[in-house]
């Protein structure tokens, strides 16, 4: 049996970085009841709270791209990683009776959302850096996986810890978890497979000689190419419908089960789960599908053809889920949407990598902005549409993001990278001067 790889080991350790990072975003959503008692909110204004966190990480996202270009993917995620848990320990610490509480744990959560934008522009980062484009889509499939094992694992796992020592020993225990695993990541990570001293020169050759083969980035990618990409603009907008789907299941589907299924605490909780459960399965297998595809009939059918119908499938369970009469049965059929959203997952993020090179934390960073925009945008809208209409209506209206999401992903090209975007551009810009 053959040694694993480095960057096999580095991969599992991104995931379990993944699984914290929503660890500390999810927690607060099963801690909704008791806060919204405690700090006198409605789900409006607890929505507020949720949205905060979003928007922090969407207006963070380029910043966090940039960072991650200039520190590395070691440094800047053990960095984040501490910033998360100084953060997640915050929230805990805001108290009901001080001056402008709800201001005070809106401010918190937007903290905790700009240190957490880091997370997936520094691990696309270490993507470019170090994962044959080949296996580019199971690994971030791998990478993603931990979205819905650090999701999925939070409602019981919290649950039993506030229904034992509060909503707050929930935020303690997050934070510890998050200090953990800074460190260590930092004394195993390194930014490039050649820094590594455990790396083969056979592991070494593998890694070079595929990203030659494929794709010959350059270092430096004018702006003007990456905001007027076709490519990345249409990217930034499927992303953008992703996250609007996908939040309504990370910021409310615990509370939908128990208010608008009317299930108890308990059962809410382990419903919340299959969600998750679908979303780490078919994040994995979505992967490793795109892969089989660009491998027999190219990188854009491997890349775009899960984006499409990733996003049409999950829109029509979407709407069939909401309106099963049957409790379990809606659990069921809603998690089986997000779990057909999750068969994309990969293809975002190896879509900028394929075309980003070594700008892939920037680039990515300026797709990714998009899904936290419409993480923000559902955080605030679901509520007030469920609100107004029903929540049968504010899942109809994720479904039809989710059909435009789809429609978008047939305009992304994969295989042209942005450097030679850039070089056309330029060229057909010397011929007209030349021609007048």
């Amino acid at each position: 049996m053959g040694k694993l790889p480095i960057r096999a080991g580095l991969v599992f350790c991104l995931f379990l970085l993944s699984a914290i990072a929503f660890l500390d975003r999810t927690n607060i959503s099963i801690a909704g009841p008791q806060i919204s008692r405690e700090f006198g909110l409605g789900n409006v204004r607890l929505g507020w709270v949720f949205s905060a966190f979003l928007v922090g990480y969407a207006a963070s996202q380029v910043l966090a791209g940039w960072i991650a270009v200039r520190l590395g993917p070691r440094r800047a995620l053990a960095l984040a990683v501490l910033w998360w848990a100084v953060f997640t320990l915050g929230t805990a610490l805001v108290s009901p009776t001080m001056h402008g509480a709800l201001w005070t744990l809106i401010g918190v959560r937007f903290a905790l959302g700009v240190g957490e934008a880091i997370m997936y522009p520094a691990s696309n980062q270490f993507v470019a850096q170090w994962i044959p484009a080949r296996e580019r889509g199971r690994v971030n499939g791998v990478i993603f996986a931990g979205v819905g094992a650090g999701a999925g694992l939070t409602p019981p796992l919290l649950a039993a810890i506030i229904a034992g020592h509060g909503w707050r020993a929930a935020f303690w225990f997050s934070a510890a978890v998050g200090v953990i695993a800074g460190i260590a990541w930092f004394l195993i990570a390194r930014d490039t497979p050649e820094q590594h001293p455990l790396v083969s020169p056979d592991e070494l050759r593998t890694i070079r000689a595929d990203a030659v083969e494929v794709h010959a980035v350059s270092a430096s990618i004018p702006w003007n190419a990456i905001l007027r990409s076709r490519t990345l603009l249409l990217l930034t907008f499927a992303c953008f419908c992703f996250g609007y789907i996908a939040w309504i299941f990370l910021g409310w589907f615990y509370l939908y089960m128990a208010q608008a299924r009317g299930v108890d605490l308990k059962a809410s909780a382990v419903y919340t789960m299959f969600p998750f459960i679908a979303m780490t399965v078919f994040c994995l297998a979505g992967g490793v599908l795109g892969d089989w595809i660009a491998s027999r009939h190219g990188l854009r059918a491997g890349r775009c053809g899960p984006g499409f119908f990733s996003l049409l499938a999950a829109s029509g369970l979407l709407i069939l889920g909401s309106r099963i009469g049957s409790a379990p049965m809606a659990a069921i059929t809603l998690a089986a949407s997000v779990g057909a959203l999750y068969i994309s997952q990969s293809s975002y993020w190896s879509v900028t990598a394929d075309i980003a090179g070594q700008n892939a934390g920037v680039v990515s960073a300026v797709m990714n902005m998009g899904a936290q925009i419409g993480g923000a945008v559902t955080a605030s809208l679901t509520p007030w549409i469920a609100l107004r209409f029903g929540w049968t209506s504010s899942f109809l209206a994720a479904a039809l993001l989710g059909v435009a999401g789809a429609i978008a992903w047939l305009g992304v090209d994969p295989e042209t990278s942005l450097g030679d975007a850039a070089h056309t551009s330029r060229h057909t810009n010397v011929s007209i001067a030349q021609a007048r």
